[in-house]
């Protein structure tokens, strides 16, 4: 499926985001691990999040649609059942890498697996971890890539430092560390996103986090409600449109505002951003607002290193943005960018500079100078939902028409997104084609 966009005049309006794509993940899983019936409200309805139901499914745990809602009836730590079949984890670095941690106690063989783009993606870096913890789980070419076979074991506590900042990698221990003999504990040198503790919270876990250091100790989870807030990494396409598109003026509404998530935001308004927070509360632990976004005038920033981890998802996105900006952006210590669904540093530079971009590949990053007009072209997604809407939003600020292959991917994390451009523009400025 492709897309065709027309240049953009102007935007309004009041929209809402799918839920957070992260927070339905962990739901689902740790859900299936509590003993009674949970329900959670506001669930991602992306085909990651799909990947981890139906491998819970698999795995014995009723799952069912209530509405809007989804009512799991969880089995408890060592309830779950050895699937009949591998377990497709389809293109989902996060359902391949927390159920990993989740089966490695189970006394049970499980194979997991996914598409092309999942079969590249470096395992290793929870093989080491799990594997220091007594479990016995095997990858391909030198335990580097999926598929990952596990053979459930007793586990032993672990003291553990991530190498690199990694909520998947955290929480596949955290998961694991349910079920060891003692306390394990996990050092954070820099803060990951921490959506796994906060539910483990609401679950009743035995949990601390105090300092960058997290422990958990060994015991059962009880069921809880839970409501997803709006994904921030979803709204971020709509937070940079409205920046960039003249008379705009939107609101986000209950979008999560976690300050581990909100990288973006941070990014954002370092460029001058006209963003503003409001309604602030909080949720099922975690903290949701409102956002309003109208035209800003926005200025280049270096980003550090240190701040990289806070916006990985969105840095294609920051690329767009940055062509708008006066002066030089500079990205570094990205290279963890050209290990996901596809090199992203090298997708999203080829793209834009199709569209008229003073963009410069950096083996870590990129060099944008701006602000500098867009030109309609013929884009690729590279079958990578994050670079098809980046471009997307290009297409909306260039002059003439885009189109862009391979749109199909953004129901990945984000189906309902060009519905939400529709909404926000009036007007069919996106075309779907098969």
């Amino acid at each position: 499926m492709k897309v065709a966009i027309q240049s953009c005049k102007n935007i309004s309006g009041r929209i809402d985001v799918g839920g957070d794509k992260s927070i339905t993940h962990r739901s689902l899983i740790i859900a299936s691990l509590a003993n009674g019936t949970s329900k959670i409200e506001h669930y991602s309805r992306c085909d990651d999040c799909w990947s981890t139901l139906r491998a819970m499914r698999s795995l014995g745990v009723v799952i069912k649609e209530k509405g809007n809602d989804l009512i799991v009836h969880g089995h408890g730590l060592h309830g779950l059942k050895e699937p009949d079949n591998i377990l497709d984890c389809g293109n989902s670095g996060t359902t391949i890498r927390l159920l990993s941690g989740a089966l490695a106690g189970q006394q049970f063989y499980t194979i997991l697996n996914g598409d092309t783009s999942l079969r590249s993606r470096p395992m290793d870096r929870i093989i080491t971890p799990l594997r220091s913890m007594g479990a016995n789980i095997k990858g391909r070419s030198a335990d580097r890539f999926p598929p990952l076979c596990i053979q459930g074991t007793r586990l032993r506590s672990i003291e553990y430092t991530l190498p690199v900042p990694s909520a998947q990698v955290k929480s596949a221990i955290l998961l694991a560390g349910l079920q060891a003999d003692r306390c394990t504990r996990i050092i954070e040198p820099k803060v990951s996103r921490d959506h796994t503790e906060r539910l483990l919270t609401m679950f009743d876990a035995d949990i601390e986090c105090h300092d960058g250091t997290i422990a958990v100790r060994p015991g059962a989870l009880h069921a809880s409600d839970i409501t997803v807030p709006g994904d921030i990494s979803s709204a971020a396409y709509f937070i940079v449109l409205g920046c960039l598109v003249d008379q705009s003026d939107i609101i986000i509404k209950d979008v999560g505002v976690n300050p581990t998530r909100t990288g973006i935001l941070d990014v954002l308004m370092r460029m001058g951003a006209c963003c503003t927070i409001a309604n602030e509360r909080f949720i099922s632990n975690e903290p949701i607002a409102d956002l309003t976004v109208t035209t800003s005038v926005l200025k280049g920033i270096t980003l550090s290193p240190d701040m990289v981890p806070r916006i990985i998802d969105e840095l294609p996105l920051l690329a767009v943005t940055a062509t708008q900006a006066e002066g030089t952006t500079i990205v570094q210590g990205a290279g963890e960018l050209r290990v996901k669904e596809t090199d992203r540093i090298s997708a999203i530079v080829q793209e834009l500079k199709k569209l008229g971009a003073d963009i410069h590949e950096r083996e870590d990053g990129f060099i944008i100078n701006g602000p500098t007009p867009l030109y309609g072209a013929r884009c690729c997604s590279h079958n990578d939902h994050r670079i098809a809407m980046s471009c997307s939003i290009a297409g909306l600020i260039a002059q003439d028409n885009t189109s862009i292959d391979e749109v199909s991917c953004v129901a990945i994390s984000c189906p309902e997104f060009f519905d939400k451009i529709r909404d926000l523009t009036h007007e069919k400025v996106c075309i779907l084609e098969s």
